[in-house]
């Protein structure tokens, strides 16, 4: 199968697999934009961001927050709006404690970024410092609220939701919590001031790990019925939520551009704003039998990356295919100059210029046997 991008960004597809057993064929377009300065239009970015394989994270795997998940997800029901960056001290000036915030269309978040503490314990009693000052502070779930605690190896606990973070501690003894960090983000209006509470909410803008509640429990019922009657495929109640990788409240409708995106702090001038661009993106499937099929994908990822100036705009279409995959011959992304269609109506092969057709011509004249003519050709 062949996929033809017509457009300046990233494009790729997969396979994806519907509870009931169906196949798709996914594609995806990811599009990188340089933040705007001003109130101009947003433009692609000349160094366009590569289409994630694999979930990244800022460390190990596992043992640290997700930071970006990987593009082929085969459908998203809403759109996840997503943010990876730092919180900027007003005018440049040290602070203890700073409010940060994301506005995307009507979808807004706002939380308190705080200067490194530590817990104290003496005698039993535990409080926590006094907020150190900062200029720039990273935002992630890795200084959110959440953690591990092996302080007793047969009772290890953790943070459901967060056990990439800090700040949690289930064993209250003074080695296990004397001198540990506090999180670096919390909730407005709602200080961390016990180890133990189970009340606190990760903040910070990325996505959350897929073994993190609460996204487990939409992944369905892997039982002994399951194992026995269903495997290799997905449970009957398999919920697509589980693909969304943002928080609840970071996911909105799918995108369809003009939407006003504003940053609080969340860059060196402090405050920010500009609109995502409009883009019109057909992605045709022309069977090897049939007619071909025109799908309108949706807009249903943002990445906005403040310290790098650009954000991230990613698209999805998925076919549902009659067999498999092979039943399709050829898949373009955006729309090729008329001359490839005309080409395409006639049963001619269509070439982007005239020395491609030279090139096609003298590889085609070359004997075989030939190598050195071969090279030279290539070359």
């Amino acid at each position: 199968m062949e996929l033809l991008n017509a457009t300046k960004m990233k494009a790729g597809y997969t396979m994806g697999l519907k509870p009931d057993g169906r196949e798709l064929l996914v594609v995806v377009v990811k599009g990188t934009f340089k933040i705007p300065l001003g109130p101009e239009e947003p433009q692609l970015a000349e160094q366009q961001a590569d289409l994630v394989m694999a979930d990244e994270f800022t460390g190990e795997p596992g043992f640290s927050a997700p930071k970006y998940e990987s593009d082929f997800a085969p459908f998203k029901p809403r759109c996840d709006v997503l943010l990876n960056g730092s919180a900027y001290a007003p005018a440049g000036e040290p602070v203890k404690r700073v409010k940060v915030g994301l506005r995307v269309g009507s979808m807004e978040k706002r939380f308190s970024v705080v200067g490194n503490r530590y817990w104290r314990n003496w005698f039993g009693f535990i409080w926590r410092t006094s907020p150190e000052e900062f200029v720039k502070m990273p935002i992630s779930y890795d200084n959110a609220f959440g953690g591990v605690d092996r302080s007793n190896e047969k009772r290890e606990r953790f943070f459901v939701a967060n056990p990439a973070g800090r700040g949690y501690h289930y064993h209250l003894r003074r080695k296990a919590v004397h001198g540990k960090p506090l999180p670096n983000t919390e909730q407005n209006g709602r200080t961390v001031r016990w180890p133990r509470s189970k009340r606190h909410r990760p903040m910070a803008f990325g996505p959350i790990g897929r073994g993190w509640q609460p996204r487990p429990k939409l992944a369905g019922t892997y039982d002994q019925n399951w194992i026995d009657n269903v495997f290799p495929f997905l449970p009957a109640d398999f919920d697509d939520r589980y693909y969304q990788c943002a928080p609840v409240e970071q996911q909105i409708d799918y995108l369809r551009g003009g939407e006003g995106v504003s940053l609080l702090n969340l860059t060196p001038d402090n405050r920010r704003s500009f609109r995502l661009p409009a883009i019109q993106l057909p992605v045709t499937f022309y069977p090897k039998r049939g007619h071909e099929k025109e799908l309108v994908p949706a807009c249903d990822t943002l990445i906005v990356e403040p310290d790098l100036g650009c954000f991230i705009m990613v698209w999805r279409a998925a076919l549902q295919l009659k067999r498999n995959m092979f039943e399709v011959g050829q898949i373009i992304v955006g729309r090729m100059p008329r001359a490839y269609y005309r080409a395409r109506q006639l049963g001619k092969t269509w070439y982007p210029s005239l020395k491609e057709l030279v090139d096609e011509r003298r590889l085609q004249a070359i004997q075989p046997g030939d190598e050195d003519q071969l090279k030279e050709a290539v070359l």
